[in-house]
Formats: structure tokens, C-alpha cells, sequence
């Protein structure tokens, strides 16, 4: 799972950043629904909406999918490398609301450990794997991963709120690996697809929510009694990432203390100012008020997250 730092500047982006805790911001996931609004809002006829996993579990589930595709692969015959680079300390996503100061006290925004990725994929050894091989061994190798011809199955999904379908090919050892996690991957496919376009429904109301906006604002008079002027967090994230970009490589070292002062005092000020118990009770505000097919969607998605969490801790051990 990659980490997840918010980004984006306009308004919209920022109200769709906001997500603490409905789908999260891992992974291809999410929930499906067709057709016009319908029915009645609120949580599953069951009763308590499931809980999202954590992103902890959401991580130990991506990484027991890179172990299975791996011994998947190895059976027929190549190599496959897990990515387990960052420890679990390390691999803590930075959501719109960030109140962990020990954290941002070591990592900043993550600025560096970002750029540690980045290099990585660019020097990713799976990848200067394939390319080593013959290109028989490599078509072979293609076709162990992804699958070929009556291998490949084509599923499809409804985003909410309109008519757009979106479709990913699906085969061989992938394949394999989400079957053994979500038991069916075209349910999984089209649940995470739905339960991700999930808050485009809501984000405008969000973003104008009046005890949300309120807390943003206090937040951000408690940076600027720190001494920095930012209207919220995403700005002064954006304003990090531009610094360090001005600064370049040479000012590596001046530009990791900014991000870090700024990042230390936007987690005590959010903390300060209980920002993500707002955005959070705000937030389950409104997708309980969703019509209710969509929550069903929301609780399929996190049924089958949970299903292949208990699977996963059979198969991979937690980061250390």
C-alpha cells in the first residue's frame, strides 16, 4: 500500500482529502449503485455500520496480495519481489487531519520517505527483473501475472451519482491473489469502486459544513499563533511541497526542518482544536444520510475489507 499524502488545491479536492474514516484512502476499493437516488439514508437494515479497518490492516492486506502474487509467480517459474521497504511507523498515511506530533516530529509530512519511494519505483527490481529476461520469458512472465486471453476476466463497475462505468482486466497470478483474499473479485471490484466515488455525493456539503469550517478555522488561528498563516492544512502542505521543490536537492536539509516545524505545529493544532473528532462525527453525518442503496455499497466494501484482513493475518505477519 502506498502512502497516502493529500494533495490538491482546489476546493473540491480538499473536500474529497477529508476522508477519516468512511472508505479510506488506500488501495482500488470501494462500493457500487446504479441507477438514480433511492430508498431511505442510513446505515445497512442490520443496524451498526461495519467499521473501516484501519490502515495498519489495510496494509497487512496489501501486503499478504504481494505475498500471494509472489508465490503465485514463483510456481510458474519467476521471481517476484515484496515491497516491505518502510516499517509500520513509517507507513502511516497523512490524511487531511494529522494529530500525531511524535510523528510529524520525526517525519514531517513524510517528505522524505516519499522521495525514498519514488526512487524506488524508479529503480523498482521486479521490474529490472522482467526486463533482464528474454522476451519469451518475458511475454511468459506477463502472462503468469496478468493472464492472457480466456484467462483474463473483464469486470466492470457504476460510480455513484452518474453513468460512468469504469473496467479493469483481470487474470493470472493477480487474479489468483484477490481471489483468495475477497473470495470473488468482481463483488470486490465493483463494491471498492462504488465505496470510493462515495464522497463526491457529499463533499460540497462537507466542505461548507458549519462545525467543520469552524474547527478548520480555529485551527488555523492556532497556527498562526505559532507564527504560521495558513487557512488550513491542505495549504500548508502545499506550501511545504513547493518550499522543498524551490529549495532542490542542496537545501534538502533546510527544507525537511520547515516541513517538519510546520508539520509538528499543524498535528497540535489539530489536536488543540479536536479537528479529527469534527471531520470525523461531520463526515459520518452525512453518508448516513446517503440514500440507502449506497450504504448498503459502504457496508459490502467494508464486509469484504474485514473477509480478507482475517485472511491476510494467516498469510503475512504485521510490519514491524
Amino acid at each position: 500500500m502506498k502512502r497516502a499524502f493529500a494533495t490538491g488545491c482546489a476546493a473540491a479536492a480538499m473536500a474529497a482529502v477529508m476522508t477519516v474514516t468512511a472508505a479510506g484512502c488506500a488501495q482500488e476499493t470501494r462500493s457500487a449503485g446504479h441507477g438514480g437516488d433511492g430508498g431511505s439514508p442510513g446505515p445497512s437494515a442490520g443496524g451498526a455500520r461495519p467499521e473501516p479497518l484501519t490502515w495498519q490492516q489495510e496494509l497487512r492486506v496489501s501486503d499478504a496480495l504481494q505475498r500471494l502474487t509472489g508465490r503465485c509467480m514463483k510456481r510458474h517459474g519467476f521471481a517476484y519481489g515484496e515491497d516491505r521497504t518502510l516499517s509500520l511507523r513509517e507507513s502511516m498515511p497523512v490524511r487531511y487531519v494529522q494529530d500525531d506530533v511524535a510523528w510529524a516530529r520525526t517525519y514531517g509530512y513524510g517528505g522524505r520517505i516519499d522521495a525514498g519511494l519514488e526512487q524506488r519505483r524508479l529503480h523498482n527490481p521486479t521490474a529490472a527483473y522482467r526486463q533482464g529476461l528474454s522476451p519469451a520469458r518475458r511475454a511468459a512472465f506477463d502472462t503468469a501475472l496478468d493472464g492472457d486471453g480466456g484467462d483474463v476476466q473483464v469486470l466492470t463497475a457504476r460510480l455513484p451519482g452518474g453513468s460512468r462505468e469504469v473496467r479493469k482486466r483481470l487474470g493470472g497470478c493477480t487474479a489468483e491473489a484477490e481471489k483468495a483474499l475477497y473470495g470473488d473479485p468482481g463483488a470486490w471490484f465493483r463494491a471498492s469502486k462504488a465505496a470510493g466515488g462515495l464522497n463526491a455525493l457529499y463533499a460540497d456539503d462537507l466542505l461548507h459544513d458549519r462545525q467543520l469550517t469552524a474547527a478548520v478555522a480555529a485551527w488555523s488561528r492556532c497556527m498562526k499563533k505559532a507564527g504560521l498563516s495558513y487557512a488550513d492544512p491542505q495549504a500548508a502542505r502545499d506550501a511545504i511541497r513547493a518550499n522543498t521543490a524551490l529549495l532542490g536537492p542542496s537545501g534538502s536539509g533546510k527544507a525537511f526542518a520547515a516541513e517538519r516545524t510546520t508539520a509538528v505545529a499543524d498535528a497540535t493544532c489539530a489536536r488543540a482544536t479536536s479537528l479529527r473528532a469534527v471531520a470525523t462525527a461531520r463526515e459520518t453525518h452525512y453518508v448516513d444520510r446517503l440514500p440507502k442503496r449506497y450504504g448498503k455499497a459502504l457496508d459490502t466494501f467494508r464486509r469484504l475489507q474485514r473477509q480478507a484482513y482475517d485472511r491476510a493475518v494467516h498469510i503475512v505477519p504485521q510490519r514491524a
